[in-house]
């Protein structure tokens, strides 16, 4: 198949991943100031050192203003008309896959990843992000007899503040664009991955990025640190429900190789045209 084969057969089919999931969310009301900053913060039970870190980031991003795009037309986004914090409503703390809302499973069927198979299969590590929180990381244990942490950056900023604190914001700091800015200020989760130095990670780490609510935005946040001499390869994908108007999805990713380390980094954006 040809190039111009492949891009007519993409562009013209119907986008398969427009479907949305009736689930329960809890949803923060439209609107960004340091009110909501704070109540991200609190939602996620975070340091007072991260609280202080988003509003220094929101306060730097008040001065900013919107980058025009060369050569790229679009209705500028109205920042307070997002709801900058929604979340699948959880009733308890989950020990299993068994434990997912069955229609969030559903979901990711759909979408060709079953959570429910890597309870069988090894090879692909997966961090499920849906809205703004994460769902579910698969093998956490497992990679964790390694020295290997992966888990979402909301559980990192809890159990080791140390390396988010040392590294978050030193690839992509708080200033260096409006949009930086913005996901610094508001991130509400995403992905924290390190490979102590001297191993190679021995399967592929993933992570699954879905916006499903509407009238929200996603601002996640990735950040892999591989230490010396380390090697890890990792792929995030995303998806949304097909809507008549436009979301915003603002992320910042942050790779860290220290000397001799290699990071493997893909990702794969399906968004409806």
């Amino acid at each position: 198949m040809s190039e111009e084969q492949l891009l007519e057969e993409v562009t013209g089919s119907e986008y398969k991943y427009g479907f949305y999931t009736n689930i329960e969310s809890d949803k923060a009301p439209p609107g960004l100031n340091e009110e909501i900053i704070r109540f991200i913060s609190a939602k996620k039970n975070e340091p007072e050192w991260m609280t202080e870190w988003r509003l220094d980031a929101y306060h730097k991003w008040e001065k900013m203003k919107e980058p025009n795009w060369a050569n790229v037309h679009y209705p500028s986004p109205d920042f307070q008309a997002i709801s900058y914090y929604s979340a699948p409503k959880k009733k308890k703390t989950l020990d299993s896959l068994d434990e997912v809302d069955p229609e969030l499973l559903k979901t990711f069927e759909k979408l060709g990843i079953s959570l429910d198979e890597q309870k069988r299969l090894s090879g692909v590590a997966m961090d499920v992000v849906v809205d703004s929180v994460s769902v579910k990381t698969t093998f956490k244990e497992k990679l964790a007899e390694l020295g290997i942490i992966f888990c979402s950056i909301s559980e990192a900023i809890q159990e080791h503040p140390e390396l988010v604190r040392k590294y978050i914001g030193t690839v992509v700091p708080k200033s260096d664009n409006f949009y930086a800015a913005l996901n610094s200020a508001v991130f509400t989760d995403g992905s924290f991955c390190y490979i102590p130095k001297g191993v190679r990670c021995p399967m592929e780490l993933s992570t699954y990025f879905r916006i499903n609510e509407a009238g929200t935005g996603q601002f996640e946040r990735t950040l892999l640190i591989a230490d010396e001499g380390s090697y890890v390869s990792y792929l995030e994908g995303c998806t949304a429900p097909q809507r008549d108007e436009n979301q915003l999805h603002a992320a910042v990713v942050e790779l860290i190789a220290l000397d001799n380390a290699e990071i493997k980094y893909s990702t794969v954006q399906n968004w409806y045209p």
